[in-house]
């Protein structure tokens, strides 16, 4: 799990971990009463990240399950509030890191949990054979 891809992967993950939480924090402490859910999410998301970068450091049999678990939750919320964020526009007044798919960021959000969950399921599987 430590060789460059994952350490690519991580990085990116590390990335996204910083921004989310710097963001999330201002809106919450500045912006909240702007758009509550949207923040809120935003917030969330960080905290998915922050978990997911923890977990691809650490690298062992339990930190691998938390990761899998946090990617597939980054996987679900960001196809959920890409979707709620078309659907109910007036409750994304605002846009959160997962707001229309993460376009805010490049897609990346919607790329990002995809790619992490085939790193660790190759990672898995290699483990396990080995």
């Amino acid at each position: 799990m430590h060789s460059g891809p994952g350490r690519a992967l991580t990085a990116v993950y590390g990335i996204f971990a910083l921004s989310a939480t710097a963001r999330a924090g201002y809106q919450l402490i500045r912006e909240f009463d702007v758009a509550p859910i949207a923040y809120s999410l935003s917030a969330f998301a960080a905290v998915v990240y922050i978990l997911a970068t923890i977990c691809l450091v650490i690298g062992n049999r339990v930190s691998h399950r938390i990761a899998l678990s946090a990617c597939t939750i980054e996987f679900v919320g960001v196809i959920v509030v890409g979707i709620l964020s078309h659907t109910h526009p007036e409750d994304f007044a605002k846009p959160s890191v997962w707001s229309n798919f993460g376009s805010g960021y490049g897609f990346i959000p919607l790329i990002l949990p995809i790619i992490g969950l085939w790193w660790l399921l190759r990672v898995g599987r290699r483990a396990n054979r080995g």
